[in-house]
């Protein structure tokens, strides 16, 4: 019997619901952890986006090695919240909208889609930019050809979706090592300080203290938890078809964890790494003021000596805009289906996802060009920081809940350790909104 209002009758991703199998209980370790590797990656796309480039290249050209403080505290939340995302889908069957549109009346739930399909537009937008200049940079294309360009990712899902939920995860898992293979040549290039960087992993009160740092700190925040990663992990962990009893779920729980946890581990190297390479390259070499995609590539070259080094942080940046676009779309179908209960065809509600992104971008782009789309980009982020608390604190909510949740209920210290973070990342973003605004 449900512990919500009704039984739970459809479910996100209905073609995909269930479709991979997991190993019987007897199976080993790594068995029934590699059926459940993927959904992890898929969400840690998130935190290497576009859109925490320039907060990464600003903080490290800036302030060197201190920041890379706040990327770790930054992911540690991130860990949190994404466990209690999976937490909720598995234990209940239902993915974060689906809990809300079941809990809220309907106008609250509307605004709440409302909300959301702002923030996943705002999100996508910061995804089509960053491909759009990694075109741009790699090989000439305007910007507004670039943002055109990004609309064939709509295809890439349907086809990779439809030889199998595996397909698509093995190619977000294969542009993420792009991303990591791309980066180490970064750093082996740059060659950091090493002292440098393990310092810099210890929180300093300057970051509190100093105005222009604690701005650059809230923006690397503010733009680390993206709120369509909770709805989207939520959904695709429920791909694995694991036992649906206590047991079941139990173990389902412990290895979406593990997945997560790794995935999560991988993109606090790879973000830890642009701020490593900005601060390496830009701040020791007297370069404080980059803080932009472009000025930072066309630097790259010649401070480091080398020939690669710009074309690697481009071809790095091009796969991360578009595996944060795969993402991104299937956030949007999850949100639609699971706020209004509509089921649109796949191809459809992809198409509206992506033009919602690019339509924008492409006027913006034309009318102003490349100047007119960074903005644009700190807009997104900026509409992002407004959506989170939306996101998080009914989350928060539902898996502190035992009438929802039963005998998987967060515990006292996580629920308490929750809500700290919980409010942290609202009163940052708050602030940040702010001060951003006036």
């Amino acid at each position: 019997m449900s512990l919500w209002k009704k039984e739970i009758t459809t479910h996100s991703l209905p073609e995909v619901y269930g479709s991979i199998e997991v190993p019987s209980k007897g199976s080993s370790f790594w068995k029934k952890l590699r059926a459940f590797a993927g959904p992890g990656l898929m969400v840690a796309v998130g935190y290497m986006d576009p859109g925490n480039w320039a907060t990464d290249i600003a903080g490290g050209s800036k302030f060197g090695y201190t920041l890379l403080s706040v990327v770790l505290i930054s992911n540690l939340f991130a860990m949190l919240l994404q466990h209690l995302a999976l937490k909720l889908g598995i234990a209940t069957g239902r993915d974060l909208a689906q809990a809300c549109r079941d809990s809220y009346s309907k106008p609250v739930s509307f605004i709440l889609w409302i909300l959301c399909e702002i923030a996943i537009a705002a999100c996508d937008l910061a995804e089509v930019i960053g491909s759009a200049i990694a075109l741009n940079l790699l090989f000439g294309l305007p910007i507004s050809v670039g943002v055109v360009v990004t609309v064939l990712d709509v295809l890439v899902i349907l086809y990779f979706q439809g030889k199998g939920f595996r397909k698509l995860e093995a190619l977000v898992a294969g542009l993420i090592f792009m991303i990591f293979i791309c980066f180490l040549y970064e750093i082996i290039t740059s060659k950091p300080e090493f002292y440098a960087i393990l310092g810099g992993l210890v929180p300093r009160p300057q970051i509190i203290t100093n105005p222009d740092m604690l701005y650059v700190a809230i923006g690397i925040l503010g733009a680390t938890v993206m709120p369509h990663n909770l709805y989207l992990h939520s959904s695709i962990v429920q791909t694995r078809n694991f036992p649906k009893d206590s047991d079941g779920k139990r173990s389902a729980i412990k290895y979406a964890t593990i997945d997560s946890t790794i995935s999560l581990a991988l993109a606090f190297f790879i973000n830890a790494a642009i701020l490593i390479l900005a601060a390496a390259t830009f701040h020791t070499t007297g370069n404080s003021q980059v803080a932009d995609i472009n000025e930072a590539y066309k630097l790259l070259d010649p401070i480091l000596g080398v020939k690669l080094a710009g074309i690697f942080f481009a071809v790095a940046l091009l796969a991360s805009g578009q595996n944060s676009t795969l993402t991104g779309t299937l956030a949007g179908q999850i949100v639609m289906e699971g706020f209004l209960d509509i089921k649109l065809k796949p191809w459809l509600r992809r198409l509206i996802t992506r033009l919602i992104a690019i339509i924008p971008a492409l006027v913006i782009s034309i009318i102003y060009g490349e100047k007119g789309t960074g903005e644009l980009l700190v807009l997104s982020q900026v509409i992002l920081s407004i959506q989170l608390s939306f996101a998080v604190v009914p989350l928060v909510i539902f898996t502190g809940d035992s009438q929802k949740m039963g005998e998987f209920a967060n515990p006292k210290y996580i629920q308490i350790t929750a809500w700290i973070v919980a409010t942290i990342i609202i009163g940052l973003n708050v602030f940040l909104l702010w001060d951003t605004l006036l």
